[in-house]
């Protein structure tokens, strides 16, 4: 049985898809387990977090699944979208909300740690916007946050 403490059930989403990347915990299992409860089917992404997803998946129920896949590569983006039209038939939303964060005082970031949450959070935001905008209109229009 799905948990929806804390949702508002609803069905102003009934029919539509979303995708969130960084659905697996936090704030992007909030989003994914809210969209849900709004009647929308939700595709949750992951990169490292399998347990995590299929935890967020698990609360949601069958009006959800769980992809794993790297949002700064572009073949696996690819995979991911088509993974969410094969398995729901279309996307309406999408949801950037893949991250990185470390746990290192800024003085102290790396070049190299910087470059990887740039990847993420900007180049991760692109190659997904890229990958749904067909989609996107095939039905007529999305959103994309």
């Amino acid at each position: 049985m799905a948990s929806t403490v804390g949702m508002k059930q609803g069905d102003e989403l009934a029919g539509k898809v979303a995708l969130v990347t960084g659905g697996a915990r936090d704030i992007g299992r909030a989003i994914a387990r809210s969209l849900a409860a709004g009647g929308a089917s939700v595709m949750v992404n992951a990169n490292t977090s399998r347990a995590e997803g299929e935890k967020t998946v698990g609360m949601i129920g069958s009006k959800a699944d769980l992809h794993i896949a790297d949002v700064t590569k572009p073949d696996q983006v690819k995979g991911l979208v088509e993974a969410t039209v094969e398995r729901f038939g279309r996307i309406d939303f999408l949801v950037n909300n893949a991250a990185v964060r470390f746990e290192t005082e800024f003085s102290a970031i790396q070049y190299e740690e910087w470059r990887q949450v740039l990847a993420i959070v900007l180049d991760g935001a692109f190659l997904c916007a890229q990958g749904v905008l067909p989609h996107m209109k095939k039905v007529g229009g999305g959103t994309i946050v």
